[in-house]
Formats: C-alpha cells, structure tokens, sequence
C-alpha cells in the first residue's frame, strides 16, 4: 500500500568535507515531480551533482547527489520535499484523500516595511538572505530614501509557511531583521497587503524594445548574443530505436546552476513523463543526460514536429535559461533579469537572492531616490499610500511576451560619480552568480 512515512525521503549527509550528500526519494509518480523536487533542492541553494530516476508509471524512486553548504537546514529540507511527494494514498482505493484538479489557494500577499538610519553596501541582500533562509518569497520591493538620508523598504512577501499572519512569526521575522540591521533600522511593520496597496504595487508595463526583441527571442540565434548564458552548444539528440516503448533524449552541455531544474521544468510544461533518467557531471562541468521519455498517453514521441519542438526547446532552456542585460534608462542604468515561467506560475527560485549577491561583491548599489519636500513623519503618517510616491529601484513583475509568460528583475543602479565597475563587468558578474560559474 506504501511505504513509511519516514521512508519517503531518506536523506544521508556527507560525513567528510568534500563529499556529497544523498537525497533518496522513493514516492507514487506524478507527471513534473522530477521538476517539483529539482525546484525544492534548488531553493535551498544546492547542486545536484549526479541523479537518477525510475518509475513503472505508478511508483518512483529518485537520487539525488549533492553539494551540501554548512548551514543547509536538512530537516526542513527534508519536510519541503515531502510536501511536494504524492501521498502513497494516490495508489490505493482510498481515492478521497487526494481530490483530484483541486487548485492550490493563492498565498496572502504581506507588507514587510522598515526605515533604516542610513543606507550602506550589501543591505538589500542582507535583508534578502534573511527573508529566504525564513522562507519568506519576494514578490516585489521598492527601496528609496528620505531626505535626510533614511532609508525606507517595501517588501511584498508571501511565507511558505503560511504563517506570517500570525504574531509569533511575525515577531520572529523582526527579530531576525533586527540582528542582521542592529542599530541602523528605526522600525519594521509587517501587514497583510490590501487590494489597494497590492495593487500600487505593480510596475511598469513597458520594457525596452531592443530587450524584448533580442533577449526574448525563442528562436535559436546563429551566433552567440549579447546576454544569453551559454559559454558552449548544447546536443540534444532523440533515439526510438533503443526501446520499443520509451523514447531516449540525450543531452551533453555544460553544467550551470539549476540545469537538471531547466530540463525538468521543460518536460513538466510539455507533459512528458520520465521513466528512468540519469544525470553526470564531471569535475570539468561537462554534463551528460540520459531520459527515456513517454508521452502522457503512455507513447512514444514519434511525430517528428513534436521531437523538433522538444529538442529546440531543451536547446534554448540550457543555453539561455536566464536572460540578462545592462541598459540605459533616461540618464541612469538599468540591470534587467528574465527567467521563464513554470505553466504552474511558479518563477525560477533564488533569482534575486543571486542578483543581490552579485551586487554587493561588485560593490555596486541600488539607486536611491528622494522624497521631495516630505518629511519622515508625514512620510509614516502616508505609509498607506507610499508606494504612489516610489520610484521603483527594484521591479519584479510578470510580462506575457511571444506567448509565454516571464519573471523580469528591474533594477536601478546607483551610478553617484560613476559606476564602480563597467556594465560589461556588472553583467559578467551577476550572470556568473546565477549560473553558479567560478
């Protein structure tokens, strides 16, 4: 009928240095789980190193090699993927206890604001930090300053946890910003985020056309481009001659942070189902992929249009499964990011925890803007209707373009007497951070 509880993911940790941990994952199958679990890992910021997949369609059993960090939270994370594994009620005659297209309610989205004395380096990522290691998602921020040098940020958050509309995770949310903020932050409120105030929230509609036409192209560029991640070409190559029931795509390309995530995400949208799988990364980052795939009808992929659109999009999610470039906005600088969506709506994890962190070792920071002519108390005594009164540093909003919905970062730079460093060096930096590249 199952298995035990505990023995859904078994996780055993490196016991030297150097070695790598093994998730062990062994659940009822479901069509994108590779995905669901590939984003969970992903999240916690580790990388798979090796993997491999099996599955009679009803049952899988999955492993996970991977680099651990020192302060990876394993019990937590063992807790996020077995949220994500379908309960062993799924094979049973017990049908009720998992009803079936039953939608998730959408998180409440709260108002995280605090004013802080004064600003420096590495703030905005030192907030981000604590909010990801609390499990707190960032769905938009606005960061500007008062006049007299005070800082005021808006976070628009939800909490996997679904907590936060409670005072203790509240309190433990201040506590946290307090100890990583110290004296510099005045106050910090945390509120559940009107219709209205979401609302205001939103950003600009418009994006630059030369970033939608070369950076959002789907089709596959004949040379390298300004701003796809992809040092080398990707192979992908599909063989039915080697099962009479399953279809085999091989992949051989570079190792980037998140791959296996990219190739799962790509078969999750196009409802392909895995029944083995194996992953390899060398020490040089040459990686190699082997998927025997079915169609959801349980088929082959034999129509040759259906093979073509599947290997050219496997193609442009490995070589550019992030899109990045440094524009001129008016006067200023503008540092744009874009990841595709799951069809699930869910965007690529850590994206802005990676940008952050590329600005602050690049010593470049986000622009500050004043409030003309407002004080700090009328400025608190607003605190309703501010974001009207923002300029946004910081946009995170969605965009349909081509047919496809994506993530996009906007983020203005402080240039003050200059950029510390080039455009050209803040847009290698932050791609290397993303992709996970030394």
């Amino acid at each position: 009928m199952g298995v035990l509880h505990e023995d859904v993911v078994v996780i055993s940790q490196a016991e030297k240095p150097g070695e790598l941990t093994v998730i062990t994952v062994n659940c009822p199958d479901k069509t994108g789980l590779g995905c669901d679990l590939c984003r969970v890992i992903l999240l916690f910021g580790l990388s798979i190193c090796r993997e491999d997949a099996q599955t009679d369609g009803k049952w899988c059993y999955l492993v996970f090699w991977v680099v651990g960090k020192p302060n990876t939270r394993w019990n937590l994370l063992k807790m996020r993927l077995l949220e994500v594994c379908p309960s062993y009620f799924s094979t049973s005659e017990f049908d009720y206890y998992k009803p079936e297209n039953q939608q998730p309610k959408p998180p409440d989205v709260f108002l995280l604001k605090f004013w802080c004395s004064y600003d420096r380096e590495g703030l905005l990522h030192d907030v981000t930090e604590v909010l990801w290691e609390l499990e707190l998602t960032i769905k938009r921020v606005k960061v500007s300053t008062a006049p007299d040098g005070r800082v005021l940020d808006l976070f628009f958050i939800t909490d996997n946890r679904e907590l936060l509309h409670t005072k203790m995770r509240q309190e433990e949310t201040i506590h946290h910003l307090k100890n990583v903020l110290g004296k510099a932050l005045i106050s910090c409120e945390i509120e559940l985020a009107g219709a209205e105030v979401t609302a205001c929230s939103q950003g600009s509609s418009f994006l630059p056309p030369a970033f939608t036409e070369d950076m959002f192209n789907l089709e596959l560029p004949n040379k390298h481009r300004s701003g796809f991640l992809a040092p080398s070409p990707v192979s992908v190559t599909v063989d039915n001659t080697l099962s009479p029931s399953h279809t085999l795509v091989q992949i051989l390309c570079n190792d980037h942070k998140g791959l296996i995530y990219d190739i799962m995400r790509t078969l999750k949208d196009y409802h392909i189902q895995i029944s083995y799988g194996r992953f390899f990364a060398n020490r040089k980052g040459n990686c190699e992929v082997d998927l025997f795939l079915m169609q959801a009808d349980g088929k082959k992929i034999v129509d040759p249009n259906k093979q073509n659109a599947l290997c050219s999009r496997l193609r442009m999610e490995l070589l550019h499964p992030v899109r990045l470039a440094v524009v001129s906005r008016g006067p200023d600088t503008e540092l744009l990011v874009a990841n595709p969506v799951e069809l699930s709506g869910r965007g690529r994890p850590l994206v802005f925890h990676d940008i952050t962190l590329a600005l602050k070792t690049l010593n470049t920071c986000i622009f500050s803007v004043s409030f003309l002519f407002l004080s700090l108390s009328a400025c608190m005594i607003l605190s309703h209707t501010l974001c009207y009164l923002l300029f946004s540093q910081v946009e995170i909003g969605r965009h349909m373009i081509h047919d496809r919905e994506w993530e996009v970062y906007r983020i203005l730079l402080d240039e003050g007497d200059g950029l510390p460093v080039s455009r050209n060096k803040i847009e290698e930096g932050v791609r290397k951070v993303l992709m996970g590249w030394d």
